[in-house]
């Protein structure tokens, strides 16, 4: 089997979800929701501003399933990717419309330049927030990127806030091998982390939102 060919559950994911199956829509959101959700809420730091996140980006996959494109990693990676790119461009929305297009193109409403003390300081501070969402986003990325076992662990103990104990008996395992799947799961992510920092990012998904 070729490195990158996905998982029989992702192919056959798209292939009912391009039929129009309601169930596999149901099911993906089963398995995906809190992934999105929490990344969302991480990014946004708003309840609601997350749940309609999560609305938009199962909206979108159940509206483009073949924009997925399975060369490029698993449904997973997808549809995180998915919540960075609207949990980002949700971020750009809320600044006031006029600040927004300034950012885009370089001007204020009156067509001048956003010179002068406030409009650099809102400029650098949204810069700053997009950064910040995209270092949550790249540390999703990593995560659904590890070893099954690896990414159960830490989704119990960070997205879920459970403790060793309750890892350990949420996966079957003994307290010591949660212990080690914790510590080695976040060595990965500290050493992808760094590099990461270095050049390197993750790879985009079809079509974006």
């Amino acid at each position: 089997m070729a490195k990158d060919t996905p998982p029989r559950w992702d192919r056959k994911m798209q292939q009912r979800l391009a039929r129009g199956e309601a169930a596999a829509l149901g099911e993906l959101y089963d398995r995906f929701a809190s992934l999105v959700h929490s990344q969302a809420h991480r990014m946004l730091d708003d309840e609601s501003a997350a749940d309609l996140v999560t609305r938009e980006v199962f909206g979108y996959v159940w509206e483009n399933p073949d924009a997925y494109d399975p060369k490029q990693g698993s449904m997973r990676s997808w549809v995180a990717r998915l919540t960075h790119r609207q949990s980002v461009r949700r971020l750009l929305g809320t600044e006031p419309s006029a600040f927004a297009q300034g950012y885009e193109d370089g001007t204020d409403d009156d067509g001048g330049e956003t010179g002068g003390a406030e409009g650099t300081v809102a400029r650098e501070e949204l810069e700053e927030r997009v950064r910040r969402a995209t270092a949550a986003a790249r540390a999703d990325y990593i995560v659904a990127s590890m070893p099954a076992p690896l990414r159960a662990a830490l989704e119990l103990a960070y997205i879920q806030r459970r403790d060793y104990r309750q890892t350990a008996a949420d996966l079957g395992v003994t307290e010591d091998e949660a212990r080690r799947r914790l510590r080695l799961g976040l060595q990965l992510l500290s050493t992808a982390n760094t590099r990461a920092l270095e050049g390197s990012s993750p790879p985009g998904y079809g079509r974006a939102l």
